[in-house]
This record gives C-alpha cells, structure tokens and sequence, in this order.
C-alpha cells in the first residue's frame, strides 16, 4: 500500500514579495515540506499498521492547531532572525531573536504571529485585534475520497504574511463560552491577500 508524498510548487512563489525580518522564499518552501515529509512518514507507518492517517484522525481545530506549531517550529529553524516564543502561548509566535529577553514575551510586537486555517482566502479568527505581521496558512484535506488509501495528501494551497492593524479587525460576539475573538474585516483580508507568498 503506497501513499504520495507531497511536494511544494517552485512556480506556485511570489517572487515580488518583500518579506520582514530577513525572511526568504526559501524559508517558506523548508517549512512547507518538513510539513509535508512529517505527514508522508506518519501516514506511511499508520497506514502500515491497517490505521487512519493522522489527516483522518485529527479534528480540524486540533489539525490547525498542530500544522501552527510545526510551521512555526520550521520556520524559526530555517529563518537567520526568527526563533520560537519561549513564553508559553505568548504572542508572537516568532520573535526577532535578541529583541525580548530570554526569546520570551507574554505580548511583544517585534515578529511573526503563525495561524492556519482551511477557509480559502486566509480569514482566521484571532484571540484579539493588535497591529502585528500576521502570516496565515491555508491547507486542504481530501476527506471525501474513497477508498480513504487513494485520499490526496494535506496541501497547503495560500500562505499570506501582512502588516495588519487594530483597525483591519472586527471584533465578533462572545461566543457560548464567553470568550471574545477578532477577525479581519473584508479590507484587512483584501490588505493581507496582497501580500500572498504561495498560491497554487
């Protein structure tokens, strides 16, 4: 039983962005596939044993929630001036090495917050408006094709990173756990889809 292994599309690059804090195509495009190869090495071995992918496994929070970190965990690998936040949940994800001490921030301004979503177009809901460079990441799941062995690989299909401000954002009602969010409203999005990276 055999699965594809994903690859990222070299032409699929803007090669007209001009990227912060000394980032490089090349950055995104390690990431990318360090995602890709994890997945084709677990699904590999799962699919060995008669299991589910871990696509199939994962409940869409939990997936976004995984693909965040390990983007984020690439990225400040391959990166010359980003590393991880050491501040557990702090923002942002990635910092400017050096900027904060310890690398760790509850709330700083200087890096790269990380999100991922399935919603074409990038529109993710944030845990509040601030003014940051917010880079989205936007991926399918084939979970529809049958039988589930001949299923697509995840793809990452957008990935964005922009200047946002306070001002891009709506702030959405609380929800039934009371907790408030935001979410960029239709000219932030239109503002942060001009700063597209990769579109395939």
């Amino acid at each position: 039983m055999s699965i594809a292994r994903n690859t990222t599309d070299p032409e699929s690059f803007n090669q007209e962005i001009s990227l912060p804090y000394e980032l490089r195509l090349d950055d995104f495009r390690a990431a990318l596939q360090d995602v890709y190869d994890f997945f084709f090495d677990v699904n590999k071995h799962l699919l060995s044993r008669g299991l589910q992918r871990l696509d199939d496994m994962l409940r869409p929070a939990i997936m976004s929630g995984v693909l965040s970190d390990m983007l984020t965990s690439s990225l400040a690998m391959h990166s010359r001036a980003l590393v991880e936040n050491q501040y557990f949940n702090g923002h942002p994800d990635l910092l400017v090495q050096g900027v904060y001490p310890h690398n760790s921030i509850k709330a700083g301004e200087e890096g790269v917050e990380i999100k991922t979503t399935r919603k074409r177009g990038g529109a993710v809901d944030t845990h509040g408006a601030r003014d940051q460079w917010m880079c989205v990441f936007v991926y399918q799941v084939d979970t529809v094709t049958e039988p589930a062995v001949n299923r697509r690989p995840m793809t990452f299909t957008e990935v964005y990173l922009g200047r946002v401000t306070v001002n891009d954002f709506r702030r959405n009602p609380r929800g039934e756990l009371g907790t408030r969010t935001a979410t960029l409203h239709a000219d932030g999005i239109r503002k942060l889809r001009e700063s597209w990276v990769y579109k395939v």
